[in-house]
């Protein structure tokens, strides 16, 4: 018998959980529904049914967990809109319910530190990691160990101001965000706002309720609109990165979501403008696509206690 880990990954309609070695091999991983209010005592009951002779909870470090929202004093959640919760003592309340130490991250930041851990980023402890999804979400690795901020909202890279003159508000509360512009919902605002100027043909007029992926699947055919729409994605996108890596100086930078699956053509977009929006020493950071995928969060909250 030999020590495991126990990672959960808390998203709004699913809770994925997963078994990992310590040295981050992956033993076995399920699902179960998210329900609210009763999904921390529904977590901790799937987890302990899932002991067995071969891996039994004496042999437990520990259980990371990480949740839609911001966390902070090591393990409280502010809030989480999306499961209705108000301020959530979560660690204490898994140790309550399981016995088992328990440690908490934000999603976002649990994303990034699994892709250091496993992914993208896994020979490096200084790694920005940038989620192009729906919105834009973000984590920031120095020396091994995710940047959390006052309040717990660091890495929120999705609202880092890349455009000063936008007049449109963002869900945030103002304009000119990076999310705005490189997230699936960004995209397609971009092409909508491209075809109405009637400047660009474009394969995407045929189809009535286009996708971000139908934008960059028409950019991989050189279609004209879909090649401005990556062009100014990746412009904005290193316009923000170039302002973390001023910051920081990352070793680097993994971009990671549903966007991300255009591949190496999203980091092509990125790089061509990056260097000329930093200093000379900032230049030629490495750019890498996620590797994990939908299980970079279990991989990062179990990472939690690897790093520990």
């Amino acid at each position: 018998m030999s020590k495991f880990i126990v990672g959960v990954d808390v998203g709004g309609t699913s809770v994925k959980i997963g078994t990992f070695d310590l040295n981050g091999k992956i033993i076995e991983k399920w699902e179960i529904p998210t329900v609210g209010k009763t999904v921390l005592p529904d977590v901790a009951a799937s987890i302990k049914a899932h002991f067995n002779e071969e891996h039994p909870e004496a042999d437990c470090t520990g259980i990371g967990i990480d949740v839609p929202g911001p966390v902070k004093d090591g393990g409280i959640v502010l809030e989480c809109v999306n499961l209705g919760w108000a301020m959530t003592d979560v660690k204490g309340k898994m140790e309550e319910l399981t016995g088992i130490k328990t440690l908490v991250v934000n999603d976002a930041n649990a994303a990034a530190l699994g892709e250091a851990w496993q992914g993208g980023g896994m020979d490096s402890d200084s790694m920005v990691m940038i989620t192009l999804g729906t919105g834009v979400g973000g984590g920031v690795i120095v020396d091994g160990k995710v940047v959390e901020g006052a309040t717990g909202a660091g890495g929120e890279i999705g609202h880092i101001l890349v455009e000063p003159a936008e007049t449109v508000n963002c869900n945030c509360g103002k304009k000119g965000c990076l999310e705005q512009y490189a997230s699936a919902t960004g995209i397609v605002r971009l092409a909508k706002k491209g075809l109405a100027t009637g400047k660009y043909t474009s394969l995407l007029s045929d189809i009535d309720d286009f996708s971000a992926k139908d934008v960059l699947d028409a950019a991989k055919k050189s279609d004209p609109l879909g090649e401005w729409v990556l062009d100014r994605a990746g412009y904005y996108l290193a316009i923000a990165c170039s302002h973390i890596a001023q910051t920081i100086d990352p070793a680097v930078f993994v971009i990671g979501g549903g966007v991300s699956k255009a591949g190496p053509v999203l980091l092509t977009a990125i790089t061509k403008y990056y260097d000329s929006f930093v200093m000379n020493s900032l230049r030629g950071k490495e750019f890498r696509l996620a590797s994990l995928g939908n299980d970079a969060g279990i991989y990062g909250a179990a990472a939690l206690w690897v790093r520990k």
